[in-house]
């Protein structure tokens, strides 16, 4: 038993020895890094403060700014337990600074025993200026009438280079870009799911420092009423689509089932990836500026915006909204790019089957899907006319045909209007 003992002994004497020589010998700072790195600041621009240390933990972090005789402690988190990383937030609104210039120090400290038992400590230090004056918006375009499901451009110009500008449209923001002659242009949408009474678009920029404008600009909303459908859903229907989906809902065969969550969860999914794909827009237009092609001798089987209620054995099962134009032609019809611009997916996608989608470039890009065979490529520039795909029926199609949507920032719009020169001329061209 003594000797048990004793060897237990051994035991603790050498970890606490291994601890110890740990504590002691750890001689690495941690890291620290400041999020957003800019050298103009506005008083509730929030940073963070991201830490990490590999050796002891964090035991410390602390931000101090200093303006003239003024020092400001924002900053002092003491961990009561070592922490490999960590994230702290802050504003400098709480330090009262006026405009002008100021430095910011932040430190991290670790648990180490090192330098006589403070630890290590990394410092940051920057010099800020403060700036509390909001970029100035000045909206250059004039009258902007928007159709319920349809499109909106505006132009104007600010009084500084910002960090972001565009346009807010209920909990949605549309970019802008800067032109070549120094105005901004943006596409902007009014949903075709949104109340017109809710629908108060506003010019939003944000400067480097973290100001925020809003301007108001003149729109007249176009309330639009849309078609009601009604879709039976087959057991054929379903024993010839659903295994389209068996590679990605793996865990049941009801292809009932397997229909209700493509077409609910899996369109969710396709909606997040066409915002995903526009956010890597062409800041320039890359489309000829005329009418956008349709898809030749082709007869509309289904409309934008048209509100379908599926039934299945005379039930209803599900309620969903078609998001495009669908064209029926001859079988395996030639599929030909509305306009110019860049290929930016192909392959299968979803509700959709087989897909294209191209960027036209300032957020608008056009979606083409059911296709049979696809003749084009990812990153390739395509021109207007080319033929791309041929049509098929693919994804949830019940028969041979073109769906063809029309995009801005991944918000489904009505295709009708980008058909008409006119409507282009009027709404997009004279904006720019």
């Amino acid at each position: 038993m003594k000797k048990l003992v004793f060897v237990l002994f051994l035991i603790l004497v050498v970890a606490a020895g291994a601890a110890a020589y740990f504590f002691l010998t750890d001689t690495v700072k941690p890291e620290i890094a400041l999020s957003p790195d800019n050298a103009v600041a506005a008083p509730k621009r929030e940073f963070t403060l991201t830490l990490k240390d590999a050796g002891a933990g964090l035991k410390n972090a602390k931000v101090i700014v200093t303006q003239g005789d003024k020092q400001v402690t924002l900053l002092d988190k003491t961990y009561a337990l070592p922490v490999k990383t960590a994230e702290e937030k802050f504003t400098l609104e709480p330090a009262g600074l006026h405009d002008g210039p100021f430095t910011l120090v932040a430190t991290a400290t670790d648990r180490s025993l090192a330098n006589f038992g403070a630890g290590n400590t990394v410092k940051l230090n920057k010099d800020v200026t403060l700036d509390t004056i909001p970029p100035r918006i000045d909206v250059l375009s004039l009258a902007h009438n928007v159709r319920q499901g349809g499109v909106g451009a505006v132009s104007f110009q600010l009084s500084e280079d910002p960090e972001s500008a565009g346009v807010v449209v209920g909990d949605d923001f549309y970019p802008a870009f800067k032109q070549e002659n120094g105005k901004y242009f943006g596409l902007f949408v009014f949903p075709y799911d949104m109340d017109p009474k809710d629908f108060v678009p506003k010019v939003k920029a944000v400067d480097k420092a973290g100001n925020t404008a809003y301007a108001s600009f003149r729109y007249q909303a176009i309330p639009r009423k849309f078609r009601q459908d009604r879709i039976n859903i087959s057991d054929n229907f379903l024993e010839s689509k659903m295994p389209q989906y068996y590679n990605i809902i793996t865990d049941t065969r009801d292809n009932l089932e397997i229909y209700l969550r493509v077409n609910k969860e899996l369109r969710k999914k396709n909606r997040a990836k066409l915002h995903d794909l526009a956010m890597a827009t062409a800041p320039t237009m890359l489309w000829d500026k005329k009418a956008f092609l349709r898809l030749p001798n082709a007869a509309p089987k289904a409309g934008f915006g048209d509100h379908r209620t599926y039934y299945y054995n005379g039930k209803e099962i599900d309620q969903e909204t078609h998001l495009g134009v669908d064209l029926a032609s001859l079988e395996a019809a030639p599929v030909p790019a509305a306009n110019s611009g860049k290929v930016v997916f192909t392959g299968f996608f979803g509700i959709y089957g087989n897909a294209i989608i191209i960027d036209h470039g300032l957020g608008l890009q056009t979606l083409y899907a059911h296709l049979r065979e696809i003749d084009v490529k990812e990153g390739q520039d395509v021109k207007k006319g080319q033929i791309i795909a041929k049509t098929g029926a693919t994804g949830l199609a019940g028969g041979d045909h073109l769906h063809f949507g029309v995009l801005v920032f991944g918000h489904p719009t009505s295709p009708v209007e980008w058909w008409d020169q006119h409507w282009i001329d009027d709404n997009i061209l004279n904006k720019m």
